[in-house]
């Protein structure tokens, strides 16, 4: 169910996933091109995407997805892996879902330290779980997700040379998406064992 069937019956919970959705995505993309820049790509800064500037990062089409179908992504940050090496690969590819997961432990560190309200409670663990759920599924090891580059920096000569392959076909997104749509009962276990076992681990 996408996030457009919230605006009707409570509009106070579609601004706040909204706008949790935008920080918590526009962070993660922003993670991918400081790192490639730090590593020494000059590729994402010359194409505008070292900010934390929304619209730098958002895409027009993965946000329609996100309102009408419940996911969705924002643009790619386009990277020169030959730039970067094989262990730079893998860390522009893993700063993406840290970012996520540093966030959604500061929001549950700050569940347990700071006095209860119900408008902080409910930003914050939504702000939380929003962020576990990009984390846990951009490191699935399937093609064009996080998961999968780090696996093709860490295997280049066999599986990696494969994924890198698979993504260069025309048809790869449309594969991708079909698998998504297909696993996302299983998906969404996995996201929400791990989502329990955080907050349980932070006793929220």
């Amino acid at each position: 169910m996408g996030l457009i069937s919230l605006l009707q019956s409570n509009p106070t919970a579609f601004v706040i996933i909204a706008l949790a959705l935008v920080l918590s995505l526009t962070v993660h993309e922003f993670a991918h091109a400081y790192t490639a820049d730090r590593l020494g790509d000059p590729t994402p800064r010359r194409l505008g995407r070292v900010t934390l500037n929304p619209l730098a990062h958002l895409d027009p089409f993965g946000a329609l997805l996100l309102l009408v179908a419940g996911f969705g992504f924002a643009r790619p940050v386009p990277v020169n892996f030959a730039n970067l090496g094989r262990w730079g690969m893998v860390a522009v590819a893993a700063a993406g879902p840290l970012s996520n997961i540093l966030i959604a432990l500061v929001c549950i560190l700050l569940l347990r330290v700071l006095p209860e309200t119900n408008l902080g409670d409910t930003i914050l663990g939504i702000v939380a779980s929003i962020n576990v759920v990009l984390a846990v599924f951009n490191l699935i090891p399937i093609p064009l997700l996080d998961g999968s580059r780090i696996l093709a920096g860490i295997f280049p000569n066999t599986l990696g040379r494969s994924l890198m392959e698979f993504e260069r076909l025309p048809y790869a997104f449309l594969i991708v998406m079909g698998f998504i749509l297909l696993a996302r009962g299983p998906l969404s276990n996995v996201i929400g064992t791990v989502q329990g076992w955080l907050f349980g681990l932070a006793g929220v």
